[in-house]
């Protein structure tokens, strides 16, 4: 028989310029083994280090397909950056944005994980995204 829990809802709070980003597989990637460069499901081909985001979200950052973005998270007071994505449009809600797991790892705060399982909250990151700078 299963045994079902009711978890309260907090929602996330977005400040402005600020983005909720979830880490996801490619169609032909098992846990962290990458077989290909290709993911046909969302019709993104050799690249893995891209960032999903909706046409409404690229017109307010003031960005094309293509662009080269870096990724930003600063949570609890400790910066971390994923350089050189590039923009992928894409059906996502506003506010939103997809990335690759493991490419967008650093930016999963190491404490930021769920209650009971102590699974990373990568599905559940709070970035800003600015024009790439190169070093």
């Amino acid at each position: 028989k299963a045994e079902f829990t009711v978890s309260e809802y907090v929602p996330v709070k977005l400040k402005e310029n600020e983005f909720l980003m979830m880490t996801i597989r490619s169609h032909d990637q098992f846990n962290t083994t990458i077989y290909g460069l290709d993911d046909r499901y969302r019709g993104i081909y050799n690249e893995r280090r891209v960032i999903m985001i909706s046409k409404e979200d690229m017109n307010n950052l003031k960005v094309n397909k293509g662009d080269l973005v870096d990724l930003h998270n600063n949570h609890l007071g400790v910066a971390r950056i994923a350089k050189k994505f590039v923009v992928v449009p894409y059906d996502i809600p506003t506010n939103c944005v997809a990335t690759y797991f493991p490419e967008a790892n650093v930016l999963v705060p190491i404490g930021s994980k769920a209650d009971r399982s102590n699974t990373p909250a990568s599905k559940s990151v709070i970035i800003t995204i600015k024009p790439h700078q190169p070093t």
